[in-house]
């Protein structure tokens, strides 16, 4: 019974099975054929489509055929009608010149006309002038057979004459021109100077290269020298300077050239004194202290200098040059009461001049700053100073001002001169500096020695501490004039060539005297 109804179910499957598959058979062909019939459609209708949109190009094409037909038409014609107006005006070029051409050809035998015309004249020309050197030369022979001179030689006097004469003129004119500058501008020159001076008051007193220590017993000097003398070598040595122990009684003499490296012995001896410890040690470390210290108060002098001179915006490194000067001395001038002194005799000249009283003191101040560089060069100390001055972006006045007191650069402004001038005023004022003996006497020597190279000079003295120059001439050798020439030629050679204080008046002497005797 159950495989009965086992084998029923099965072919019941079966048969819907194949049942279902003719029926989807017939649903799928008759879906392919509508598909194919649709298929057929759309092919149809491309068809036409692509006739139509053929077709519409087609006649686009020739539509645009036509419009550039008509525009490549249209530019011939622009290119011919071109053409043909370049050609007319080639046509009228040519026609003007042919005119041209014409015009010249005629104008050409004009010139060939004229020229074989002017020819035939310089031919006659060259007869003429023959003719006339012909005449030339007989007439000067005749006046050199006459005058028994030559043309050369004539031609030498006349010119020896001339000169002679231009000179002497030359030299009344420079002797009107100096005597005109003098009358006008040597009053008022005096009364600025004179004004400058009296308003500034300032010390005279003289620096040297040794200081003395007291000392309060000789017991205290043999500590100073210490053990076979290892005391004293070792301070000499710290501070670079020579200590002096003779006889002087409670006296130690300190000799340097440096005034710092004698102010710091100075100091570390006071310090090592009270304190009372003396040994190489304890010297090294005053020593050290000492110079900080001495560094310290470089710095406040520069400082209080500046503020004391109204002079602002300086740099600190430039205001312990400054300070420096202190230190430092001329001459035995001491170089920062030097700097001072200049600075206000700028500032006074600069007010009556009408120039800055501010820059002329500033430049005053600074003008000697290349005597104390924290470097030592071989360069002169102007030029030193106006790098310095470079260096910390000084105007350039100040630094040219700086660089020309000595005219070792060329002055390009009113500051130089007036600079120049209070620096002479300040070292040549009596009692300002110390002169050397040798130097003072060598100097007044080199003044006659120069004189005396002059042709027709006799004598030479020089006067007034070397102020005044005094040079006797021969009359019968040299003339006024020629006296007049060689006062004139001395003082520029002596101004070139000599380095003094002031000025020097140069007067020269031509005297002419007749003596007889009644017996």
């Amino acid at each position: 019974m159950t495989i009965g109804i086992i084998i029923g179910v099965v072919i019941g499957l079966i048969v819907g099975v194949f049942g279902s598959l003719t029926i989807l058979r017939s649903t799928l062909a008759q879906k392919s054929k509508t598909m194919m019939q649709e298929a057929q459609e759309a092919l149809k209708k491309a068809n036409e489509d692509a006739e139509l949109i053929k077709k519409e190009k087609i006649l686009q094409a020739k539509e645009k055929f036509l419009q550039l037909k008509s525009e490549h038409e249209q530019m011939v014609n622009e290119k011919n009608q071109q053409i043909a107006a370049a050609d007319n005006r080639i046509k009228q070029k040519e026609t003007v010149l042919n005119q041209k051409l014409e015009e010249v050809n005629r104008k050409n035998q004009e010139n060939t006309v004229l020229r074989e015309d002017l020819t035939k004249r310089i031919e006659a020309n060259k007869v003429k002038q023959s003719e006339l050197d012909k005449q030339t030369a007989t007439q000067k022979a005749k006046l050199e057979a006459i005058a028994e001179l030559t043309t050369q030689q004539a031609k030498e006097q006349l010119i020896d004459l001339m000169q002679e004469e231009a000179k002497a003129d030359a030299m009344v004119l420079v002797n009107d021109i100096i005597n005109e500058a003098k009358n006008t501008a040597a009053a008022e020159a005096k009364k600025i100077v004179i004004k400058s001076v009296q308003r500034l008051g300032v010390e005279a007193a003289l620096e040297n290269a040794v200081s003395v220590f007291n000392i309060e017993n000789e017991e205290m000097k043999g500590r100073i020298i210490g053990r076979e003398g290892r005391n004293i070598r070792s301070l000499e040595s710290l501070c670079g300077v020579d200590i002096i122990i003779d006889d002087s009684p409670d006296a130690i003499l300190i000799s340097s050239f440096d005034p710092i490296r004698r102010e710091i012995t100075r100091q570390s001896l006071l310090k090592l004194v009270t304190d009372g410890r003396i040994h190489p040690a304890r010297i090294e470390e005053v020593v050290a202290k000492t110079k900080k210290n001495i560094e310290q108060e470089i710095a406040e002098i520069g400082k209080r200098t500046c503020i004391d001179l109204g002079i602002h915006n300086l740099p600190n490194d430039l205001m312990r040059i400054v300070g420096k000067m202190r230190y430092r001395s001329s001459y035995g001038q001491n170089l920062l009461q030097h700097s001072k002194e200049v600075a206000n005799l700028c500032a006074i000249m600069a007010a009556e001049l009408g120039l800055n009283p501010k820059i002329a003191k500033r430049a005053g101040l600074l003008h000697d700053i290349g005597k104390v560089p924290d470097v030592e060069s071989d360069l002169p100390h102007a030029i030193l100073g106006a790098k310095l001055a470079e260096q910390f972006k000084e105007r350039p006045e100040i630094i040219n001002a700086i660089g020309a007191h000595h005219d070792e650069m060329e002055m390009d402004n009113l500051y130089a001169p007036l600079v120049q001038v209070c620096d002479a005023i300040s070292g040549a004022r009596p009692g300002a500096r110390r002169e050397v003996i040798e130097a003072y006497t060598k100097r007044l020597q080199d003044l006659e020695n120069i004189a005396l190279t002059y042709p027709g000079v006799v004598k030479t003295f020089a006067i007034q501490a070397g102020r005044e120059l005094r040079v006797i001439v021969g009359a019968e050798k040299v003339t006024d004039e020629q006296a007049t020439q060689i006062s004139f030629d001395l003082s520029k050679k002596i101004q070139n060539e000599m380095t003094y204080p002031g000025q020097i008046k140069i007067t020269v002497i031509r005297e002419t005297r007749s003596v007889n005797f009644a017996r």
